[in-house]
C-alpha cells in the first residue's frame, strides 16, 4: 500500500556456496533455527507462493541478497525504479551503484540514505560480527570513516600484507554479487492471486481481525496492481 509497485519480488535463499568457500566460518556463530520456527517460515513461504502475486526467485548457489542486488540492478537498466525492503544493512551498498534504488527499512519504518563513501570498502575495514567477518584490528565505525575520508592513511594500513588480506578476503565475502547479464542462472516462478485460499487459511489461523469485511476488502485491493 505505501509503495504502490507494479511488481513484486519474493526473494528466497540459496547456499553461499563461493563465501564458504573463501571463509569456512563465514555465518558460523548463527544459532540453528529450532524447528517451530523452520515450521513458520515454511508456512509462510508456502502461503506467498500459493496464494500470492509475488514472483519467487533464488538461486541455489548464492543468497538471497545476491538476487535481490541483481534484480534491482537488471531493473535499473531497464529504466525501472526499483525499493528493497529490508532491514539488513548489506544493501547500503546498492545505493552506491544506482540512483534509481531506494532502500526502505520497515522496522525502523524509514528510507535509508546513500552514504558519502564506498559502503562495501568501510564495512571491509570495520568487519561484520552479525556474519562473523572480522575486521582489521583496532577499527571501529568512526575510524573506518576517517580513513575513507584520508585516502593517504587508507593507502598505508593496507600496505601492511596482514591488513591487506583481511581487507581482500572481507571485500569477497560482502561485496553482492550482480548476475544480471545472465539472468537465465535465477530459479523463478510467477505467483499467483487465490484469495480465496488466502482467507480460508487466515481463517484457519484465527486472524480474525483481518477477515472483518472492510479491512479484507481493503487487503486486497492492495495487490489490485500486480
Amino acid at each position: 500500500e505505501k509503495f504502490n509497485p507494479d511488481k513484486v519480488y519474493f526473494v528466497l535463499e540459496g547456499y553461499p556456496k563461493f563465501r564458504a568457500l573463501i571463509d569456512n566460518d563465514y555465518k558460523s556463530n548463527r544459532k540453528k533455527q529450532d524447528d517451530f520456527f523452520v515450521d513458520q517460515k515454511n508456512k509462510i513461504i508456502n502461503i506467498v507462493s500459493e496464494c500470492m502475486p509475488f514472483e519467487i526467485a533464488r538461486h541455489p548457489d548464492l543468497e538471497c541478497d545476491d538476487v535481490i542486488a541483481t534484480l534491482a540492478s537488471y531493473h535499473c537498466k531497464l529504466g525501472d525504479k526499483c525499493t528493497i525492503v529490508s532491514s539488513d544493512s548489506d544493501f547500503i551498498q546498492v545505493l552506491n551503484l544506482f540512483d534509481r534504488v531506494a532502500l526502505y527499512n520497515p522496522v525502523k519504518k524509514l528510507e535509508i540514505e546513500k552514504p558519502p563513501y564506498d559502503y562495501v570498502t568501510w564495512k571491509a575495514l570495520r568487519g561484520d560480527s552479525s556474519d562473523n567477518i572480522s575486521g582489521i584490528r583496532g577499527i571501529g565505525d568512526k575510524t573506518a570513516t576517517k580513513l575513507l575520508e584520508d585516502p593517504v592513511k587508507l593507502t598505508k594500513l593496507l600496505e601492511d600484507k596482514d591488513n591487506r588480506k583481511i581487507f581482500e578476503r572481507n571485500v569477497n565475502l560482502i561485496r553482492l554479487v550482480d548476475f544480471s547479464d545472465n539472468m537465465g542462472m535465477l530459479e523463478r516462478h510467477e505467483g499467483r492471486s487465490d484469495f480465496i485460499m488466502l482467507e480460508k487459511i487466515f481463517s484457519e489461523m484465527m486472524f480474525s481481525s483481518i477477515l472483518k469485511n472492510t479491512t479484507w476488502k481493503k487487503y486486497k485491493e492492495t495487490f489490485c496492481n500486480l
